[in-house]
């Protein structure tokens, strides 16, 4: 179903005020500090050569690449990484000049210490609790001390649990596709157990179309 997705998702920031902003924030974060190579060469091959020296920046779960390109027309020297080969393909036919890769995130195939920063917006929802600590340690592992992460996923209808949704279909597509929605505060408890420290945390009502909330957090890997 990625061509259907992309068609109807291309980019979910594009009319949200407070999505612009958390994305120019972040883009702020990595680029005033922990946004440079401990040791030369330290981002090499990882992003597209841009940047001015600072290490690149991922786009973990980067689907049709949207923002991806959002976060490069900030100034970072932004890649995408995606575990459907589909959606990279879609990705790199809509944005040449970027590049995308296929990955998952609980092993992202980059070296350690080598990103000036790492988004996760909307892809964490499809992972497992069981797996989620494993996720968190890979993005602590890629991570240079200093440099932020920002995550973004739709909530949970309860404060203290995870809501679970199992769909068999979607745009007409025979699919095994499982979400799941989690409070803001777990998410940011398993980033703390996870060596990130929390720096910010925004939970916002929906709005349109949306029939749940939308959680963000912003975190930091320690030294």
């Amino acid at each position: 179903m990625a061509r259907e997705y992309t068609a109807r998702f291309p980019d979910w920031s594009t009319d949200l005020p407070l999505e612009k902003a958390l994305l120019t924030a972040f883009a702020e974060l990595v680029q005033s500090g922990g946004g440079r190579p401990a040791v030369a060469g330290a981002g090499d091959g990882a992003g597209d050569g841009g940047g001015g020296g600072t290490a690149p920046v991922a786009d973990v779960g980067s689907g049709p690449g949207g923002l991806t390109a959002r976060l490069h027309a900030l100034g970072l020297p932004v890649f995408g990484v995606d575990v459907s080969p589909r959606m990279v393909e879609l990705a790199r036919s809509a944005h040449p000049h970027l590049r995308f890769h296929v990955a998952s995130m609980t092993s992202l195939a980059l070296p350690s210490a080598s990103l000036s920063g790492l988004t996760a917006l909307y892809s964490t929802i499809h992972v497992p609790d069981e797996a989620l600590p494993t996720v968190f340690a890979e993005f602590h592992r890629v991570l240079l001390p200093g440099a932020p992460a920002l995550l973004a996923f739709q909530t949970s209808s309860s404060p203290d649990k995870t809501d679970h949704l199992h769909l068999s279909e979607r745009f007409g597509h025979e699919i095994d596709l499982d979400y799941w929605f989690r409070p803001v505060n777990t998410i940011a408890a398993l980033l703390e157990e996870a060596g990130l420290k929390v720096w910010a945390r925004v939970e916002r009502e929906p709005v349109g179309e949306e029939t749940r909330g939308r959680g963000y957090v912003v975190a930091r890997r320690e030294g």
